[in-house]
């Protein structure tokens, strides 16, 4: 935590408990709070529910929390940027054959990037957020650290992973040490707005969790016929579009076969849904590129870490090497099931997040 409580800091606010809470704690830390929700998406958004990703319903009550905490409010207008850096992102990541994480690509550039950027000028020297996640500076090299956030339920490190030292030098998380029911109690007892209101555990901005007709209807994909085959390329069916698969999937292929088939594998240059057994998905070793070290700048040896391939997959024991141009390779202990190429693949040394890159195909 901070020492100096009158330093200035901008909170991200969604509209919901978590930050409601953590504006609540600085404020009674002593620092000066201002209130920020980033306005993501135009008023004519597609498909957002009312009460989610800055939707009108949740900048009312990011505003109404604000006013009962007596702090400035301010709602910024980051739509454009958000249509570029998240949502197109998120098609062209489907369009290649990946599974894309918007969260992680969200807090790098937006609530960790443009979000710091707007603090600063308004003379603010951190960005808070109701993130379940923790900083703390390493005395000995003089970096600051990830850690995982105290309730491993809601532990929300991993979606980090990518942030640098530059961001995690002027970052607060004031709910690091605590429980959801921890939060919820100090918006109760401080009589705000969103103590009760329900959590989302959805992509804000596929609030049904059915992105592909978030990318249909919003025109990010057309649907565009091709071929489901098997693992010697035999044809077994047809599909509209490989974006509308990932890794694992067993629904929606349409095909009659005596054993149970999964996408095993999504081919973009020839527009191919490839399907297996559940053993084809078992895999030992993974590639990931664009890799970002936090308690150290690259590795100078092969390291043991927990490894998730994904936010709720549990961790598993791998060995990871750091090649160059930014990649390491990953060897699991023991297989892994449906390895998912664009889904971040985070490293853990007990609760320090010691890194982690991207999936590669």
């Amino acid at each position: 935590m901070v020492s100096d409580k009158r330093k200035r800091v901008v909170v991200g606010m969604s509209g919901g408990v978590d930050s409601s809470a953590a504006a609540a704690l600085l404020l009674e830390q002593g620092f000066e709070v201002i209130g920020v929700t980033l306005k993501l998406w135009p008023q004519d958004c597609v498909n957002r529910a009312e009460d989610k990703c800055c939707g009108p319903q949740a900048v009312m009550d990011a505003r109404a929390v604000c006013h009962r905490l007596n702090i400035p409010y301010y709602l910024v207008d980051e739509a454009e940027e958000f249509q570029r850096l998240v949502i197109r992102y998120f098609a062209d990541e489907y369009k290649a054959g990946r599974t894309p994480n918007p969260c992680v690509m969200c807090n790098e550039h937006l609530k960790f990037g443009n979000l710091l950027r707007k603090a600063r000028a308004l003379g603010a020297d951190y960005v808070a957020t109701g993130h379940y996640a923790r900083v703390q500076r390493d005395e000995a090299s003089g970096r600051y650290l990830l850690l995982r956030g105290r309730d491993l339920r809601k532990d929300q490190s991993y979606f980090l992973f990518s942030l640098r030292q530059a961001q995690l030098a002027h970052i607060i998380f004031p709910l690091g040490e605590q429980t959801k029911e921890d939060s919820r109690e100090v918006a109760r007892e401080r009589q705000l707005k969103t103590a009760a209101k329900e959590e989302s555990m959805e992509i804000c901005f596929v609030p049904d969790r059915d992105y592909g007709r978030f990318l249909r209807i919003s025109g990010l994909v057309s649907p565009h016929r091709g071929d489901i085959v098997d693992m010697e390329g035999r044809k077994l069916g047809e599909h509209e579009g490989i974006e509308f698969f990932t890794i694992g999937q067993r629904k929606g292929l349409r095909i009659s076969h005596p054993t149970p088939l999964y996408v095993v594998g999504l081919d973009a240059a020839k527009n191919r849904v490839i399907v297996g057994g559940a053993e084809n998905l078992e895999h030992s070793e993974l590639t990931v590129e664009r890799c970002n070290w936090i308690p150290f700048e690259q590795p100078s040896r092969t390291l043991e870490v927990t490894a998730k391939i994904r936010y709720n997959h549990p961790g598993a024991a791998a060995i990871v090497e750091a090649c160059e141009n930014g990649t390491a390779t990953v060897r699991f202990r023991e297989p892994q099931r449906a390895i998912t190429p664009g889904q971040a693949c985070v490293f853990y040394q007990g609760d320090v997040v010691v890194g982690g890159g991207w999936i590669r195909g």
